[in-house]
């Protein structure tokens, strides 16, 4: 195939009792994440951004004090509405399920790791691997058998495809893990499968179908990425200056890694978003995502995701909006079901907090405060940190850090400006490093399916407008 500037195509949970709960004495953990079927991954590596800093000096025992029931990182009862920010309640999801897309980390928890001996199971490219898998030839199971350029759904498109017991049957199950990421893969698969209709109502050769359509989703997540993702999580100044210069720290060039510091500290961000409680259609809601909408088991047409609850929609109410980031997670958080962290109740591993801290303790991560300092800013201060007061000596966990620094920089509502520059640098690099993105191919594209206000945006994919005659695609 030919490619044409801007057309890249040219080239709910079930009741408790019903819920499916492991075998016993089987290790599950979907906070890990499955292996690819290639032996090798090309670059499928971690190393860290600054490998000269030294590793924060703490005790595991006290790290895991701050994460723990009633610790620093434990919301508690005390979430109102003012612990609510000004975005809407889906970007965290949208972010997971960027993060299942570029990067995965087997290795068990609880563990010193020399980083050189970690493999990312993903390639780092926001490729869609998690939803394409290796492809109909590859992955057939994913695709439909009568169609393969179409991705297989549901019935009636409601949930993703599930074998007999219930499975999920996708390119990574970390996106079946609750309700709102396993929508989100559902809405993905939908928007590829009506490319795959504009395509074929053009004339597209049936054996340039899934090529065609496949490139043409990837060049529109990847815009949503870098043209509305990013400039809400870290700000419009420092995505232009992403755009137009590109990434100074994280510069990949052919041999792209995923850097310890975006990976086990500020890309886990999001997880000081989520809401104690939501609401998930006009008939289901407010509830708590665990356990209450849990994944790993069909979802029924009761239990389907109205986004616009969710995220902004032109000609709808507000969204829910977002928890402000401020270092404390809700407490379905704190005590995750065993199904989705393969850890008992009592286990300090159930907590999510620290699950974040043990990743970055486990890799060596630097403090906040020593990042601050290499990257030429003036770290926040104890008291905005507020470690001091529990008795806490030393400097702060990364991950805890670029909480506190955005709750003490920016009210909670984005990335400070050490969390914002490590997830900007990466995301912008990871896609500049592609051969195939549209930043390599065709920098001047720009998005060819229906948007609503002439911008296309993430509501375009999951709320799809009305779709235009087959020409305008």
């Amino acid at each position: 195939m030919t490619l044409t500037k801007n057309d890249p195509s040219s080239v709910g949970p079930v009741p408790p009792s019903q819920r499916l709960r492991p075998s016993v004495g089987v290790p599950h953990d979907h906070c890990l994440a499955p292996g690819r079927t290639e032996d090798s991954v090309a670059g499928g590596r971690y190393q860290p951004l600054f490998p000269d800093l030294p590793a924060l000096d703490a005790q595991d025992s006290d790290l895991l004090r701050l994460g723990d029931r009633g610790g620093m990182c434990d919301v508690g009862a005390a979430y109102d509405d003012d612990a609510e920010s000004s975005l809407p309640a889906g970007w965290p999801f949208f972010g997971q399920f960027i993060a299942h897309d570029i990067t995965a980390d087997r290795s068990p928890l609880g563990q010193r790791t020399d980083p050189i001996e970690l493999r990312n199971a993903r390639a780092p490219r926001a490729d869609l691997e998690s939803l394409y898998g290796d492809g109909p030839i590859g992955a057939p199971y994913l695709y439909q058998r009568a169609d393969p350029a179409k991705l297989l759904l549901g019935p009636d498109d409601v949930d993703v495809p599930r074998n007999h017991e219930g499975i999920a049957l996708m390119g990574d199950p970390r996106n079946d893990s609750h309700l709102f990421v396993s929508q989100m893969h559902v809405a993905f698969a939908a928007f590829h499968n009506r490319v795959v209709d504009r395509l074929r109502a053009k004339g597209t050769a049936e054996t340039e179908l899934f090529e065609g359509a496949r490139l043409a989703t990837r060049w529109h997540y990847q815009w949503v990425i870098l043209r509305e993702y990013l400039p809400v999580l870290i700000g419009s100044d420092l995505t232009n200056e992403l755009l137009d210069r590109g990434p100074e720290l994280y510069r990949p060039a052919d041999n792209p890694y995923m850097p310890l510091e975006f990976a086990d500290a500020a890309f886990r961000y999001g997880h000081g978003q989520i809401r104690q409680r939501y609401r998930v259609n006009q008939q289901f809601g407010p509830a708590p995502i665990f356990p209450d909408l849990i994944g790993f088991g069909p979802v029924a047409h009761d239990r389907r995701v109205d986004w616009t609850l969710l995220f902004d929609v032109p000609g709808q109410p507000a969204a829910q909006r977002a928890k402000r980031i401020d270092g404390r997670l809700a407490s379905s958080l704190i005590n995750l079901p065993f199904e989705v962290s393969g850890a008992r109740s009592d286990s300090e591993l159930a907590s999510l907090a620290n699950r974040d801290l043990s990743r970055g303790q486990k890799v060596g991560l630097p403090s906040g405060e020593a990042l601050a300092r290499r990257m030429g800013r003036e770290p926040i201060d104890a008291s905005q940190v507020g470690l001091a007061g529990r008795g806490w000596e030393g400097e702060t966990p990364l991950w805890l850090y670029i909480l506190m620094e955005s709750a003490a920089l920016e009210e909670g509502d984005r990335l400070g400006p050490i969390g914002g520059r490590i997830v900007g640098e990466v995301l912008m690099g990871i896609i500049d490093a592609d051969p195939g993105s549209y930043r390599s191919l065709d920098r001047d594209w720009t998005p060819t399916r229906p948007s609503r206000e002439g911008r296309f945006g993430i509501v375009d994919i999951l709320v799809p407008p009305d779709d235009p005659p087959p020409a305008a695609i």
